[in-house]
């Protein structure tokens, strides 16, 4: 479950225990373990609480948002476009052209507009 994922993601990268994040929302570390490996949901109340927590977005934690990296190598939070997930689901279609996609994007890019030309 993607939002598990990205709590557990977000508490390692503050470090935090699943103990200490379960003090600061008023849940269990049991609860927390849940969250992180989707057999519980936290509540709308709670869901927002990890939100201001970890300083993102709860569309961040559903899924909605992702983090871009510039060329230049920082990051901010932004959203996926409908088209940009379209194109990404037909590439996958091709497994051997997307996984030379992922190895080296800018080469393959190129090539493909080369081909259109």
């Amino acid at each position: 479950m993607l939002i598990g994922k990205r709590i557990k993601d977000m508490r390692l990268e503050k470090g935090m225990s699943q103990q200490e994040l379960g003090d600061m929302i008023g849940v269990t570390k049991v609860s927390i373990c849940g969250y992180e490996n989707g057999t519980r949901t936290p509540s709308l109340e709670t869901f927002c609480i990890l939100a201001d927590i970890f300083e993102t977005t709860t569309d961040y934690l559903l899924g909605r948002e992702v983090p871009i990296v510039t060329e230049d190598g920082s990051e901010y939070i932004g959203a996926i476009s409908r088209d940009d997930i379209d194109i990404i689901n037909e590439i996958r279609h091709y497994p051997n052209l997307y996984t030379k996609l992922i190895k080296d994007v800018k080469r393959y890019v190129s090539l493909i507009v080369k081909k259109m030309r």
